[in-house]
């Protein structure tokens, strides 16, 4: 995200670019004041030692005006010692005032308000102590002349002040711009990668549980045509474990196509075809009987429409099961329970196999099993029972109505 030009533009400290423009103010300050006091030199004379003590005290106040962003208070009371000494010294009333002028207004910038308005403070009562002392009443300041110096230093201090402030605003701009930025690359990255896993587990799912069918059919006909039976007993189980394994990849492939639609360009037709979900799972039932598993489904509660996120999710949370049943139980049985309540839907996978849960945890099908459930606000547990295995999911309702 690109940030607007007037925060772009804002000071960093330590950038050259801004000695370079202090660097270029202090030459032009020394300038005006050198020639307006060369100009005054041509109609006043005052002697040649005072000459130089004015001419050393203009390269002080001037040269301070370099460092006065670095140093804003000790720049005003050198520029403030230089004016107080130059002008009584010297006939030519030059405006070194100026450099005093400019180093009280940094220092309010910078945002030493308390410091810029005792130095204002202390500017007032000099010049005030300093006419009082005049003798013969012979003052150099009136009435007015001593107001308008305090309307000015009072407005340096105020310009100042604002300008500390709009600083400020524009520092906090630029902050919150690169705070939203990184936090708008974060959503991204965030984003990014949970779709990367959603990708990782509906390929898991869909190609793990197929191949498991496949893998599953394929030797159960390898082993029975090892024992060399009769042609025609050959031939029909290898037609029937063919038959099995053609199912099996043709709901492979589809599923395939609908998961990878998501990463079709934008100018593609993404396939139309809806996403599976509990409606299926009698054909889900049927392709694990076929490789001899005793699959039995019980329905608890009203059955009811789903929203298909959470129908899916709890689809693939059986397909899962049953394929890690396939790959590692070796059971003869499994029991698949759908209870549906108010606010939940519980989905309960029992297996009577061996119940070792290590060989089915060194895959990611628990795992993704688990953020499925997650995802959706609810949790999924896989651990030994009596008779077997167990995975039992709950998936809340309520939130997804």
């Amino acid at each position: 995200m690109a940030l607007p030009s007037r925060v772009r533009g804002l000071r960093v400290p330590g950038r050259p670019s801004w000695h370079v423009t202090d660097a270029a103010v202090t030459l032009v300050v020394t300038l005006f004041v050198s020639v307006w006091t060369l100009v005054a030199m041509r109609y006043e004379t005052e002697p040649a030692h005072l000459t130089l003590v004015g001419w050393a005290l203009i390269l002080v106040g001037c040269g301070a005006l370099y460092h006065r962003r670095r140093w804003p208070v000790a720049v005003a009371v050198v520029t403030l010692l230089a004016s107080a000494a130059y002008y009584p010294l010297s006939v030519f009333d030059g405006p070194l005032m100026i450099t005093f002028a400019l180093a009280l207004y940094t220092t309010a910038a910078e945002g030493r308000l308390a410091a810029a308005v005792a130095l204002a403070a202390v500017t007032l009562l000099a010049v005030g102590f300093g006419e009082s002392r005049q003798s013969g009443g012979a003052r150099q300041l009136d009435d007015v002349s001593v107001a308008m110096l305090a309307g000015w230093l009072i407005s340096l201090i105020a310009v100042g002040r604002a300008q500390h402030t709009r600083g400020a605003y524009l520092r906090e701009v630029e902050q919150r711009a690169r705070a939203a930025e990184r936090e708008q690359e974060a959503r991204a990255r965030q984003g990014a990668t949970e779709e990367r896993l959603r990708i990782a587990r509906e390929l898991h799912d869909v190609l793990g549980h197929s191949i498991s069918l496949i893998n599953v059919q394929s030797s159960a006909v390898l082993h029975k045509l090892g024992k060399g039976p009769e042609p025609a007993a050959g031939l029909a189980a290898a037609e029937e474990a063919l038959t099995a394994v053609k199912a099996a990849s043709k709901d492979a492939l589809r599923e395939l196509r609908s998961t990878l639609g998501v990463l079709r360009q934008a100018d593609e037709v993404a396939p139309t075809s809806p996403a599976p979900g509990l409606d299926r799972l009698d054909e889900l039932t049927g392709h694990a009987r076929s490789t001899g598993l005793n699959v039995s489904t019980r329905v608890e509660g009203v059955r009811r429409a789903l929203p298909p996120p959470l129908d899916l999710a709890a689809y693939r949370i059986v397909q899962e099961s049953l394929t890690n049943v396939t790959r590692h139980a070796r059971a003869s049985s499994v029991r698949i329970t759908l209870e549906y309540a108010d606010d939940q839907l519980r989905v309960r996978v029992d297996d009577d196999g061996d119940g070792t849960p290590d060989a089915r945890n060194t895959g990611s099908g628990i795992r993704g099993m688990t953020e499925r459930a997650r995802a959706f606000g609810g949790e999924l547990t896989a651990h030994n029972t009596a008779a077997g295995f167990r995975v039992e999911a709950r998936l809340p309702l309520e939130e997804h109505a």
